[in-house]
C-alpha cells in the first residue's frame, strides 16, 4: 500500500527507534493505515450505535467525550466524509467550540458484543448546518435519532482509517436497563458532588480504611494495650 499524508508523528517515531519497534511500525503502517474509508469499514460504521470522539482547542488542551444514537447515526457520505448530528444538550458545545478553534478530530468506533473489534478515524472537521447537510446530501433520513432534530452536524474529512487490535476488548451484553434504576439514582448533576465542609471535616479517614480497626473505640480497648 502506498503511504499517505497522514505520516506518523515525530515522538511516534522517537519512541519506536528507542524501544526498537519501527520495524513493526512500518509493517503496521503499510498493511493497516489507509487514507479513506475501506467497503468493510464503511460496513461497520453503518453498524455502529456508538463512537467515542477526541478534540482539542488551539491551544492543545483536549476532551474526551461519547457519542450513541440507533446504528448508523454517523453517517458515511462516502469513503472519505462522515457526518454525526449534534443535538440539544447542556450547552457547552465542548467538542463543537473545539472543532471551531481547531479542526482536527479523532473517532473510536468499538464493537463490544459482536466482531470485538475497535476502527480508528482520524480527520478534519467542520460544523455544518441540518439544512445545508441535506441539501448536499438529500438522502439522509429525516429522522436520524426518532424524536430529536439535530441542531448542527459535524462533517468530517477523513485523513486516516486503521484498525484497533481485539486485545482486551471486553465483551458486553446487550441488555435492558433496571427496573427503577432511573428512580433510584441521583440525577445526572448531582452524580459527582463536590464535598462539602462537613464530610470533609469528619471522613473518610484513612485509618478506617477496610481492614484497619478504630483503636479509639471502646471496643477496642484490648487493641490499643497490646500496641501501646
Amino acid at each position: 500500500m502506498t503511504r499517505h499524508d497522514a505520516t506518523p508523528s515525530h515522538g511516534e517515531r522517537l519512541l519506536q527507534a528507542h524501544l526498537g519497534t519501527s520495524e513493526r511500525a512500518d509493517a503496521f503502517y503499510d498493511r493497516q493505515v489507509h487514507p479513506h474509508l475501506t467497503a468493510a469499514m464503511r460496513d461497520f460504521i453503518h453498524r455502529q450505535s456508538m463512537v467515542f470522539l477526541s478534540t482539542a482547542d488551539a491551544r492543545g488542551h483536549c476532551d474526551a467525550t461519547f457519542r450513541a444514537g440507533p446504528p448508523g447515526f454517523v453517517t458515511v457520505l462516502g469513503d472519505r466524509t462522515l457526518a454525526y448530528p449534534e443535538y440539544r444538550g447542556n450547552g457547552v458545545m465542548a467538542s463543537a467550540g473545539n472543532i471551531t478553534d481547531n479542526p482536527h478530530i479523532g473517532l473510536l468506533f468499538m464493537d463490544f458484543t459482536r466482531d470485538h473489534i475497535g476502527l480508528h478515524v482520524n480527520g478534519s472537521a467542520q460544523l455544518v448546518s441540518d439544512q445545508d447537510l441535506r441539501a448536499a446530501h438529500s438522502w439522509i433520513p429525516a429522522d436520524t435519532a426518532p424524536g430529536r432534530l439535530p441542531v448542527l452536524w459535524t462533517h468530517i474529512t477523513v485523513h486516516e482509517a486503521y484498525v484497533h487490535c481485539s486485545k482486551h476488548i471486553p465483551h458486553l451484553e446487550p441488555a435492558p436497563r433496571p427496573l427503577g434504576l432511573a428512580r433510584t439514582r441521583p440525577k445526572d448533576a448531582d452524580y459527582f458532588p463536590e464535598p462539602t465542609a462537613q464530610a470533609v471535616a469528619t471522613g473518610p479517614r484513612p485509618d478506617l480504611a477496610p481492614g484497619n480497626a478504630d483503636v479509639s473505640d471502646p471496643a477496642h480497648a484490648p487493641l490499643r494495650s497490646r500496641i501501646r
